[in-house]
């Protein structure tokens, strides 16, 4: 008696028509699964809006917008891009009356719920400008009643020496770029959520580091306090200052 289990016409190394169609199977129940579980709901619908040119003050605390000086800004092919991923980018420039200047670059997106953002991130944004990018490393700065983890990178280009400071959010989690941001993602995704978040940078041009890291995180507490209490945990997170 012959005992040897069926095989499909052509299937791959012959195998068994039961084993083929588990196969078969359990593709079609991944495809559900990945279907069922696609993150679905937005946050960006069910919270109040993110509106930049009206929620960051053009004055507050002891600084005023100066209109003679920009950041830095993407060239035109990342700009396009940016079009694309961001619903809004913010980029100004304030001045004290000790004449000290920071540069704040605020990019929002009603989805980061992929890396695809990645590309303002000031290490490209800068390189692609022609700047020389070196980081310094992260730090947890106390931001008003938050605590908000920073990187600092430093940018040259000829004299020019631009300490940054800058942060991602998703919804309401202040994180960096990378392995804390994915691990975010991951946790809004398996809640079938689709954070929205934006990435906050400011700088100033001195070659005194120290110095320029002490002004922007007084910059970045007088900003905390004027942003809109309702939204404010958007632009720096909710983690308590410890």
């Amino acid at each position: 008696m012959n005992t040897q289990a069926s095989t499909l016409p052509g299937s791959p190394s012959g195998l068994p028509v039961r084993r083929v169609w588990l196969l078969v199977a359990l593709m079609v129940l991944a495809a559900v699964l990945g279907e069922w579980m696609r993150p679905s709901k937005r946050l960006a619908e069910i919270k109040g809006p993110i509106q930049l040119e009206t929620q960051v003050p053009e004055a507050f605390g002891e600084w005023r917008i100066d209109r003679s000086i920009r950041p830095v800004l993407p060239d035109p092919s990342l700009q396009a891009q940016l079009d694309v991923l961001y619903s809004e980018v913010l980029a100004r420039t304030y001045i004290n009356a000790s004449g000290q200047r920071v540069m704040l670059s605020i990019a929002y997106g009603s989805d980061q719920s992929n890396e695809a953002t990645a590309v303002h991130r000031p290490e490209f944004c800068y390189s692609a400008q022609g700047f020389r990018v070196q980081g310094v490393g992260t730090d947890s700065l106390t931001i008003g009643n938050t605590q908000v983890p920073v990187a600092r990178l430093v940018a040259r280009l000829g004299q020019r020496i631009e300490p940054i400071t800058y942060w991602v959010t998703l919804d309401e989690a202040a994180t960096l770029p990378g392995f804390g941001r994915k691990l975010q993602q991951i946790r809004y995704g398996l809640q079938g959520q689709i954070p929205d978040g934006m990435l906050v940078r400011v700088s100033t041009v001195s070659p005194v580091l120290e110095e320029s890291f002490a002004v922007q995180q007084r910059f970045l507490e007088q900003l905390h306090a004027a942003v809109p209490a309702a939204v404010r945990s958007r632009y720096f997170g909710s983690a308590p200052a410890l």
